[in-house]
C-alpha cells in the first residue's frame, strides 16, 4: 500500500458516519414533535377545563351548616351553570350565588359563593309566623329544613328581578330573611349532584 493510500485509509476512519448522524438527527426531530404534540393537547385539555368551569359546570364547597339536612358542612357538590342562562331560578331549586351588595357592604367578598334555597320568585310574598312559612298566605310544606323557624317575618313582596332565598338550617342561615332580596343576575348555578362524600353520593 502506498503512502497516499495509507494516508486516505486513515482519513476516512477519522470521520464520522454520514448514516449514524442521519439517524441521531430523525431520533431528535421524532422526541421533539412528540413533545409539542403533547403539549399541544395539555393545552387544549386546559383550554377546555376553564371553559367548562366557566360556562358549563364547576365544583363548590360547603363551607357551613346553613343547609343541613339537606346539605353537610364539607360535601363537595356539581353546579351546573347553562339552565340559568335561559331561566331564572326556579323555587326550589338550590342556588349558589354571588354576595349581594348588602353583603359585600358587611365585608363579603364578591369571590365568597354563597348556596340557599330559592323560595320566592319575583311577585310571590313571603312571610313567617308561627313556625311557618308562608308562600302567598299558603303555608308551604317542607320537609326539607332542618327545623321550623323560631323568628317571624312581616309579610314581603319580592320585586322583579329579584329573588328570596333561605337556608334549609332555618334557625342558622345567614339569608333572606335577615340581609333581604338577591338580585337574579347574581346567581352562578344550580347545585344538581354532590359527589362527595361517597357515601352519600348523587343528585341533590
Amino acid at each position: 500500500m502506498t503512502s497516499e493510500q495509507k494516508h486516505l485509509t486513515k482519513t476516512n476512519k477519522s470521520q464520522p458516519s454520514t448514516k449514524t448522524s442521519d439517524q441521531d438527527l430523525a431520533k431528535g426531530s421524532t422526541f421533539w414533535r412528540e413533545v409539542w404534540s403533547n403539549l399541544q393537547v395539555i393545552g387544549i385539555a386546559l383550554v377546555l377545563a376553564v371553559l367548562i368551569r366557566a360556562f358549563v359546570a364547576e365544583p363548590r364547597y360547603i363551607p357551613s351548616d346553613s343547609m343541613l339536612p339537606t346539605l353537610e358542612q364539607g360535601d363537595r357538590l356539581v353546579v351546573e351553570k347553562i339552565s340559568y342562562r335561559f331561566h331564572p331560578p326556579k323555587r326550589g331549586d338550590i342556588v349558589v350565588f354571588e354576595p349581594p351588595p348588602q353583603l359585600q357592604m358587611q365585608g363579603y367578598k364578591k369571590t365568597q359563593a354563597f348556596i340557599k334555597r330559592e323560595i320566592g320568585e319575583p311577585g310571590h310574598t313571603v312571610a313567617v309566623r308561627n313556625g311557618t312559612l308562608y308562600l302567598d298566605n299558603k303555608p308551604l310544606e317542607e320537609n326539607y329544613i332542618a327545623q321550623a323557624p323560631n323568628y317571624h317575618l312581616e309579610p314581603v313582596r319580592v320585586p322583579e328581578g329579584k329573588l328570596f332565598v333561605m337556608g334549609d338550617n332555618r334557625n342558622n342561615s345567614n339569608d333572606s330573611h335577615i340581609w333581604g332580596f338577591l338580585p337574579q343576575e347574581n346567581a352562578i348555578g344550580r347545585a344538581v349532584f354532590r359527589f362527595w362524600p361517597l357515601s352519600r353520593i348523587g343528585r341533590i
